[in-house]
Protein backbone atom coordinates (compact mmCIF):
# COMPACT_ATOMS: atom_id res chain seq x y z
CA UNK A 1 0.00 0.00 0.00
CA UNK A 2 1.41 3.47 -0.86
CA UNK A 3 1.94 5.89 1.09
CA UNK A 4 -0.29 9.56 1.47
CA UNK A 5 1.85 12.39 0.90
CA UNK A 6 0.91 15.25 3.29
CA UNK A 7 2.39 18.73 3.27
CA UNK A 8 5.47 18.36 5.79
CA UNK A 9 5.30 14.33 6.62
CA UNK A 10 3.47 11.25 5.07
CA UNK A 11 1.30 8.82 5.92
CA UNK A 12 2.94 5.14 5.79
CA UNK A 13 0.89 1.51 6.11
CA UNK A 14 1.77 -1.46 8.25
CA UNK A 15 5.07 -2.67 8.14
CA UNK A 16 6.52 -0.20 5.49
CA UNK A 17 5.30 2.45 8.45
CA UNK A 18 7.71 0.89 11.09
CA UNK A 19 10.74 0.79 8.49
CA UNK A 20 10.18 4.39 7.88
CA UNK A 21 10.38 4.95 11.81
CA UNK A 22 13.84 3.36 12.34
CA UNK A 23 15.12 5.27 9.25
CA UNK A 24 13.69 8.82 10.44
CA UNK A 25 14.98 7.78 14.06
CA UNK A 26 18.54 6.89 12.17
CA UNK A 27 19.03 9.97 9.83
CA UNK A 28 17.84 12.57 12.78
CA UNK A 29 19.99 11.24 15.38
CA UNK A 30 17.84 11.89 18.40
CA UNK A 31 18.94 12.03 21.79
CA UNK A 32 16.14 10.12 22.59
CA UNK A 33 12.94 8.70 22.41
CA UNK A 34 9.89 8.71 24.51
CA UNK A 35 6.43 6.74 23.68
CA UNK A 36 3.46 8.24 25.27
CA UNK A 37 0.54 5.31 26.04
CA UNK A 38 -2.34 4.90 27.90
CA UNK A 39 -2.76 1.74 30.48
CA UNK A 40 -5.41 0.42 27.69
CA UNK A 41 -2.74 0.78 25.07
CA UNK A 42 0.19 -0.78 27.24
CA UNK A 43 -2.14 -3.93 27.56
CA UNK A 44 -2.87 -4.58 23.89
CA UNK A 45 -0.91 -2.48 21.64
CA UNK A 46 2.67 -2.05 23.07
CA UNK A 47 3.69 -5.02 22.34
CA UNK A 48 2.51 -4.79 18.68
CA UNK A 49 4.86 -1.76 18.56
CA UNK A 50 7.37 -3.94 20.45
CA UNK A 51 7.14 -6.68 17.78
CA UNK A 52 7.45 -3.97 14.82
CA UNK A 53 10.30 -1.69 15.62
CA UNK A 54 14.10 -2.24 15.54
CA UNK A 55 15.49 -4.19 18.60
CA UNK A 56 18.20 -1.43 19.16
CA UNK A 57 15.43 1.13 19.74
CA UNK A 58 15.90 2.59 23.18
CA UNK A 59 12.74 4.22 24.59
CA UNK A 60 11.13 5.37 27.98
CA UNK A 61 7.52 4.85 28.43
CA UNK A 62 5.83 7.43 29.77
CA UNK A 63 1.77 6.50 30.83
CA UNK A 64 -1.38 7.72 31.57
CA UNK A 65 -4.82 6.94 32.13
CA UNK A 66 -7.26 6.23 29.70
CA UNK A 67 -9.87 8.51 28.30
CA UNK A 68 -11.15 12.03 27.42
CA UNK A 69 -11.60 13.09 31.42
CA UNK A 70 -7.90 13.10 31.43
CA UNK A 71 -7.38 15.49 27.99
CA UNK A 72 -6.64 18.05 30.30
CA UNK A 73 -3.99 21.17 30.99
CA UNK A 74 -3.38 18.70 34.28
CA UNK A 75 -2.53 15.46 32.28
CA UNK A 76 -0.07 17.94 30.41
CA UNK A 77 1.78 19.17 33.25
CA UNK A 78 2.67 15.62 34.31
CA UNK A 79 3.43 14.72 31.31
CA UNK A 80 6.16 17.73 30.41
CA UNK A 81 6.87 17.12 33.91
CA UNK A 82 7.89 13.67 33.71
CA UNK A 83 10.00 14.37 29.70
CA UNK A 84 12.20 16.98 32.22
CA UNK A 85 12.63 14.37 34.76
CA UNK A 86 14.03 12.09 32.21
CA UNK A 87 16.21 14.62 30.63
CA UNK A 88 14.46 15.12 27.51
CA UNK A 89 15.34 18.00 25.32
CA UNK A 90 15.02 19.65 22.08
CA UNK A 91 16.14 16.96 20.25
CA UNK A 92 14.35 14.13 21.77
CA UNK A 93 11.52 12.39 19.64
CA UNK A 94 7.94 11.60 21.19
CA UNK A 95 6.07 8.72 19.87
CA UNK A 96 2.03 8.89 20.34
CA UNK A 97 1.31 5.63 20.49
CA UNK A 98 -2.87 5.26 21.06
CA UNK A 99 -6.14 6.73 19.96
CA UNK A 100 -7.01 10.71 19.55
CA UNK A 101 -6.54 11.41 23.32
CA UNK A 102 -2.79 9.95 23.08
CA UNK A 103 -2.50 11.96 19.31
CA UNK A 104 -4.18 15.07 20.21
CA UNK A 105 -2.80 15.37 23.71
CA UNK A 106 0.77 14.36 22.99
CA UNK A 107 0.77 16.16 19.62
CA UNK A 108 0.31 19.63 21.98
CA UNK A 109 3.02 18.38 24.41
CA UNK A 110 5.48 17.83 22.11
CA UNK A 111 4.65 20.88 20.08
CA UNK A 112 5.11 22.98 23.06
CA UNK A 113 7.69 21.42 25.54
CA UNK A 114 11.22 23.42 24.76
CA UNK A 115 8.75 25.47 22.32
CA UNK A 116 8.78 22.18 20.28
CA UNK A 117 9.80 18.43 20.02
CA UNK A 118 9.80 16.42 17.25
CA UNK A 119 6.62 13.79 17.34
CA UNK A 120 5.03 10.81 15.73
CA UNK A 121 1.62 9.53 15.61
CA UNK A 122 0.76 5.67 15.61
CA UNK A 123 -3.06 5.45 15.97
CA UNK A 124 -4.41 2.52 17.29
CA UNK A 125 -7.98 3.03 17.06
CA UNK A 126 -9.73 3.47 13.83
CA UNK A 127 -11.56 6.73 15.02
CA UNK A 128 -7.16 8.06 15.57
CA UNK A 129 -6.57 6.52 12.10
CA UNK A 130 -9.14 8.26 9.88
CA UNK A 131 -9.28 11.44 12.22
CA UNK A 132 -7.17 12.70 14.90
CA UNK A 133 -3.43 11.57 14.15
CA UNK A 134 -3.90 13.52 10.67
CA UNK A 135 -3.99 16.93 9.71
CA UNK A 136 -2.00 18.61 12.55
CA UNK A 137 -4.49 19.23 14.79
CA UNK A 138 -3.68 18.79 18.45
CA UNK A 139 -5.06 19.87 21.38
CA UNK A 140 -6.79 19.41 24.82
CA UNK A 141 -10.31 20.19 26.19
CA UNK A 142 -10.92 22.74 28.76
CA UNK A 143 -13.26 22.17 31.52
CA UNK A 144 -15.93 20.03 29.81
CA UNK A 145 -15.56 22.32 26.11
CA UNK A 146 -13.61 20.12 23.46
CA UNK A 147 -10.53 20.97 22.11
CA UNK A 148 -10.36 24.76 23.12
CA UNK A 149 -7.07 24.89 23.91
CA UNK A 150 -4.42 23.40 20.80
CA UNK A 151 -1.93 23.99 18.27
CA UNK A 152 -1.53 23.31 14.58
CA UNK A 153 1.45 21.24 13.72
CA UNK A 154 1.94 18.25 11.61
CA UNK A 155 4.11 14.97 13.05
CA UNK A 156 7.27 13.92 11.50
CA UNK A 157 5.25 10.92 10.24
CA UNK A 158 2.38 8.96 10.80
CA UNK A 159 1.97 5.33 10.63
CA UNK A 160 -0.94 2.89 10.29
CA UNK A 161 -1.46 -0.84 11.56
CA UNK A 162 -3.96 -2.51 11.05
CA UNK A 163 -3.47 -5.36 13.82
CA UNK A 164 -4.09 -2.59 16.36
CA UNK A 165 -7.74 -2.91 15.80
CA UNK A 166 -7.86 -6.55 16.62
CA UNK A 167 -8.59 -5.78 19.79
CA UNK A 168 -10.77 -3.16 19.32
CA UNK A 169 -14.35 -3.02 21.15
CA UNK A 170 -16.71 -2.67 18.86
CA UNK A 171 -18.30 0.55 20.33
CA UNK A 172 -14.95 2.46 19.91
CA UNK A 173 -15.23 0.63 16.22
CA UNK A 174 -18.22 1.85 15.20
CA UNK A 175 -17.27 5.22 16.18
CA UNK A 176 -14.28 6.02 14.03
CA UNK A 177 -16.57 4.19 10.94
CA UNK A 178 -18.94 7.57 12.45
CA UNK A 179 -15.85 9.50 10.85
CA UNK A 180 -15.73 7.59 8.04
CA UNK A 181 -18.99 8.11 6.95
CA UNK A 182 -18.58 11.52 7.25
CA UNK A 183 -16.28 11.41 4.79
CA UNK A 184 -18.64 10.32 2.30
CA UNK A 185 -21.04 12.63 2.89
CA UNK A 186 -19.20 15.67 2.11
CA UNK A 187 -17.08 14.62 -0.20
CA UNK A 188 -17.61 11.37 -2.37
CA UNK A 189 -21.02 10.14 -2.49
CA UNK A 190 -19.92 6.64 -4.11
CA UNK A 191 -17.93 6.76 -1.01
CA UNK A 192 -20.37 6.94 1.19
CA UNK A 193 -22.95 4.26 -0.61
CA UNK A 194 -19.84 1.91 0.28
CA UNK A 195 -19.71 2.18 3.93
CA UNK A 196 -23.52 2.03 3.84
CA UNK A 197 -24.27 -0.82 2.34
CA UNK A 198 -22.22 -2.88 5.18
CA UNK A 199 -20.31 -1.77 8.45
CA UNK A 200 -17.17 -4.22 7.28
CA UNK A 201 -15.29 -5.37 11.00
CA UNK A 202 -12.84 -7.29 9.46
CA UNK A 203 -8.98 -5.33 9.65
CA UNK A 204 -8.15 -6.63 6.07
CA UNK A 205 -11.25 -5.81 4.78
CA UNK A 206 -11.47 -2.36 6.21
CA UNK A 207 -7.62 -0.94 5.32
CA UNK A 208 -8.25 0.21 2.23
CA UNK A 209 -11.88 2.45 3.05
CA UNK A 210 -9.06 3.65 6.51
CA UNK A 211 -6.64 4.46 3.34
CA UNK A 212 -9.67 6.12 1.32
CA UNK A 213 -10.48 8.25 4.07
CA UNK A 214 -7.31 9.50 4.58
CA UNK A 215 -6.88 10.36 1.46
CA UNK A 216 -9.96 12.89 1.72
CA UNK A 217 -8.84 14.59 4.68
CA UNK A 218 -5.24 14.86 3.55
CA UNK A 219 -6.57 16.53 0.45
CA UNK A 220 -8.17 18.76 2.20
CA UNK A 221 -6.05 19.79 4.90
CA UNK A 222 -3.44 20.52 2.13
CA UNK A 223 -6.08 22.71 0.43
CA UNK A 224 -6.71 24.61 3.87
CA UNK A 225 -4.32 24.07 6.58
CA UNK A 226 -5.32 26.44 9.09
CA UNK A 227 -9.43 25.88 8.56
CA UNK A 228 -10.00 29.59 7.03
CA UNK A 229 -12.40 27.75 4.13
CA UNK A 230 -12.75 24.63 3.06
CA UNK A 231 -10.81 22.29 6.07
CA UNK A 232 -14.45 23.83 7.76
CA UNK A 233 -16.25 20.93 6.15
CA UNK A 234 -14.80 18.36 8.38
CA UNK A 235 -16.84 20.00 10.72
CA UNK A 236 -19.87 18.42 9.31
CA UNK A 237 -21.87 16.90 12.47
CA UNK A 238 -19.74 18.82 14.84
CA UNK A 239 -21.46 21.55 15.85
CA UNK A 240 -23.78 19.97 16.99
CA UNK A 241 -22.05 16.73 17.75
CA UNK A 242 -19.32 18.03 20.09
CA UNK A 243 -22.18 19.83 22.14
CA UNK A 244 -24.08 16.41 22.78
CA UNK A 245 -20.56 15.28 23.60
CA UNK A 246 -19.34 17.77 25.89
CA UNK A 247 -22.60 17.96 27.93
CA UNK A 248 -23.26 13.92 28.23
CA UNK A 249 -19.37 14.03 29.50
CA UNK A 250 -20.21 16.77 32.13
CA UNK A 251 -23.88 15.36 33.19
CA UNK A 252 -23.88 13.08 36.18
CA UNK A 253 -27.69 11.59 35.16
CA UNK A 254 -26.46 10.72 31.55
CA UNK A 255 -24.69 7.48 30.60
CA UNK A 256 -21.07 9.48 28.27
CA UNK A 257 -21.15 8.92 24.48
CA UNK A 258 -18.32 8.43 22.21
CA UNK A 259 -17.27 10.79 19.98
CA UNK A 260 -18.93 8.70 17.21
CA UNK A 261 -22.04 7.94 19.09
CA UNK A 262 -22.35 11.95 19.04
CA UNK A 263 -21.30 12.83 15.91
CA UNK A 264 -23.82 10.54 14.33
CA UNK A 265 -26.75 12.31 16.62
CA UNK A 266 -25.27 15.85 15.14
CA UNK A 267 -24.93 14.56 11.68
CA UNK A 268 -28.79 13.36 11.80
CA UNK A 269 -29.84 16.93 13.26
CA UNK A 270 -27.48 18.82 10.59
CA UNK A 271 -29.25 16.74 8.00
CA UNK A 272 -32.79 17.70 8.91
CA UNK A 273 -31.55 21.63 9.15
CA UNK A 274 -29.90 21.33 5.46
CA UNK A 275 -33.14 20.11 4.04
CA UNK A 276 -34.70 23.80 5.40
CA UNK A 277 -31.47 25.32 4.82
CA UNK A 278 -29.36 23.79 1.75
CA UNK A 279 -32.33 22.11 -0.38
CA UNK A 280 -30.83 19.05 0.62
CA UNK A 281 -33.53 16.61 -0.40
CA UNK A 282 -35.81 15.08 2.47
CA UNK A 283 -35.21 11.22 0.94
CA UNK A 284 -31.08 11.79 0.90
CA UNK A 285 -31.80 13.15 4.82
CA UNK A 286 -34.12 10.31 5.81
CA UNK A 287 -31.24 8.07 4.04
CA UNK A 288 -28.44 9.63 6.73
CA UNK A 289 -31.01 9.07 9.77
CA UNK A 290 -31.75 5.46 8.80
CA UNK A 291 -27.60 4.36 8.49
CA UNK A 292 -26.47 6.11 11.90
CA UNK A 293 -29.51 4.64 13.20
CA UNK A 294 -28.36 1.15 11.96
CA UNK A 295 -25.60 1.49 13.66
CA UNK A 296 -26.57 2.99 16.87
CA UNK A 297 -28.72 2.75 18.97
CA UNK A 298 -31.07 5.92 19.57
CA UNK A 299 -30.36 8.10 22.51
CA UNK A 300 -32.93 9.74 24.29
CA UNK A 301 -32.51 13.72 25.05
CA UNK A 302 -34.91 15.15 26.31
CA UNK A 303 -36.24 19.02 25.81
CA UNK A 304 -34.28 20.71 28.96
CA UNK A 305 -31.35 18.59 28.07
CA UNK A 306 -31.77 19.65 24.41
CA UNK A 307 -31.52 23.13 25.53
CA UNK A 308 -28.85 22.88 27.36
CA UNK A 309 -26.69 21.36 24.41
CA UNK A 310 -27.86 24.26 22.54
CA UNK A 311 -26.26 27.09 24.54
CA UNK A 312 -23.24 25.26 24.50
CA UNK A 313 -23.19 26.11 21.19
CA UNK A 314 -21.19 29.52 22.01
CA UNK A 315 -18.15 27.87 22.33
CA UNK A 316 -17.82 26.10 18.87
CA UNK A 317 -14.60 26.77 17.80
CA UNK A 318 -16.02 27.71 14.17
CA UNK A 319 -17.82 30.99 15.51
CA UNK A 320 -16.64 34.05 14.85
CA UNK A 321 -18.40 37.54 15.22
CA UNK A 322 -21.16 36.51 17.80
CA UNK A 323 -22.46 33.64 15.13
CA UNK A 324 -22.79 29.81 15.56
CA UNK A 325 -21.39 28.85 12.01
CA UNK A 326 -22.63 25.03 10.79
CA UNK A 327 -21.42 22.89 7.61
CA UNK A 328 -24.56 21.72 6.24
CA UNK A 329 -24.93 20.14 3.06
CA UNK A 330 -26.75 20.44 -0.31
CA UNK A 331 -26.92 16.74 -1.24
CA UNK A 332 -24.67 13.95 -0.18
CA UNK A 333 -21.50 14.11 -1.09
CA UNK A 334 -21.70 18.61 -1.62
CA UNK A 335 -21.25 20.39 2.07
CA UNK A 336 -21.40 24.06 2.28
CA UNK A 337 -19.88 26.29 4.97
CA UNK A 338 -20.19 29.20 6.97
CA UNK A 339 -24.08 28.85 7.39
CA UNK A 340 -26.17 30.62 10.24
CA UNK A 341 -28.51 28.32 11.99
CA UNK A 342 -31.58 29.77 14.11
CA UNK A 343 -32.55 28.03 17.85
CA UNK A 344 -36.15 27.09 15.95
CA UNK A 345 -34.15 24.99 12.98
CA UNK A 346 -32.43 23.22 15.73
CA UNK A 347 -34.85 22.21 17.91
CA UNK A 348 -36.80 20.98 14.43
CA UNK A 349 -33.52 18.75 13.78
CA UNK A 350 -33.74 17.58 17.08
CA UNK A 351 -37.41 16.22 16.78
CA UNK A 352 -36.36 14.62 13.17
CA UNK A 353 -33.55 12.50 15.09
CA UNK A 354 -36.65 11.95 18.03
CA UNK A 355 -39.35 10.73 15.29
Amino acid sequence: MNEIKAKSYSVEFQQKGFEKLDKLIQENGYSSVFVMIDSNTEEYCLPVFKNRVSESLDFEIICIPPGEEFKTIESCQKVWQNLSDKGADRKSLMINLGGGVITDMGGFIGSTFKRGIDFINIPTTLLSMVDASIGGKTGIDFGNLKNQIGVIVDPKLVIIESDFLKTLPFKDYRSGYSEMLKHGLINDKKYWNTLSNILKTNPDDILPLIYKSIEIKNKIVIDDPYEQNLRKVLNFGHTIGHAIESYFIKSDHLDKLTHGEAIAIGMIIESSISVEKCSLSQSEADQIKHVFNSIFSKVKIDSSDQENIISLLKFDKKNSHGNVNFVLLKSIGVPMIDLKVTPEQINKGFLFYDS
